[in-house]
């Protein structure tokens, strides 16, 4: 059974990623943060639209990036949650925190898909 993030886990890992990274704290968008919430869940015709851990976690990396749901640090969020999540669901994602910050700014100016950044997360990952 796949484990998901809350809202409430969410917010809690940005506010320990600008506590330890600095920035400002804060919710910029509520629509955007329930989205983030709820997109890696979503079902369409009985079947989930996103089928693996890679694309649940692409959706958590892209939309946290991509939709800014907070005042600053969405990027060191975006990574830090992604990472929360595949773990929570035995997946270790292997990258350096140099490579992920990286992927984060590529993800950003490149405007990487799902399909890409689900791409790279399997190539990077392991099953623990």
């Amino acid at each position: 059974m796949m484990r998901y993030l809350t809202t409430d886990e969410i917010q809690a890992l940005h506010y320990w990623v600008i506590a330890d990274y600095g920035g400002s704290h804060g919710l910029r968008d509520a629509k955007a943060l329930a989205s983030l919430v709820v997109t890696p869940q979503a079902v369409l015709f009985g079947r989930e639209l996103y089928g693996s851990v890679h694309k649940k976690a692409a959706v958590y990396l892209h939309h946290c990036i991509a939709d800014h749901p907070f005042i600053d640090g969405n990027k060191r969020t975006a990574v830090t949650l992604t990472g929360v999540f595949l773990l929570r669901n035995d997946v270790w994602l292997r990258a350096a925190p140099q490579e992920l910050e990286n992927i984060a700014v590529q993800i950003a100016t490149d405007h990487w898909d799902i399909v890409r950044i689900a791409q790279w997360l399997q190539e990077n990952t392991e099953e623990i």
